[in-house]
């Protein structure tokens, strides 16, 4: 799982709103961007909720950063996006036909534990900033 359009519209988003160094408007991005708009909302606000954005309404509101693009972590942004925490492998979606009968009894269950341990520190460490600066 780990990325989808989701992640990718928002960091997309992200881009955009940091390059304009002020409010940006959801319709501007979906235009620049060529985002389905109610998609975009949807990631926008759960940008927000996370608290990554802040919504400023009015003629001249739209969405601006509330984290310095070098504290704001890929992880975090994904989570926010997704609505879920970032998963490579989402063993939770499989439960019912698990053939072991239990998450986390399989052989492979270590493996994917250290795995995902290693994703989630990568993520944590890359910055917004990293991202679209260096």
């Amino acid at each position: 799982m780990l990325l989808t359009r989701a992640s990718e519209y928002a960091l997309l988003s992200l881009e955009t709103i940091v390059k304009a160094n002020g409010a940006v408007g959801s319709e501007q991005i979906a235009k620049e961007l060529n985002i389905p708009k109610s998609f975009l909302a949807k990631i926008l606000q759960n940008l927000t909720k996370s608290n990554i954005l802040i919504s400023i309404r009015g003629a001249q509101g739209g969405y601006s950063l509330n984290i310095d693009p070098k504290e704001l972590s890929l992880y975090d942004i994904i989570a926010a996006a997704e609505g879920k925490k970032p998963a490579v492998f989402d063993c939770i979606a499989y439960s019912a036909t698990c053939p072991n009968g239990a998450i986390g009894t399989c052989a492979i269950s270590p493996f994917l534990a250290k795995f995902q341990f290693k994703i989630d520190a990568y993520l944590k460490n890359l910055t917004l900033h990293e991202i679209f600066y260096e």
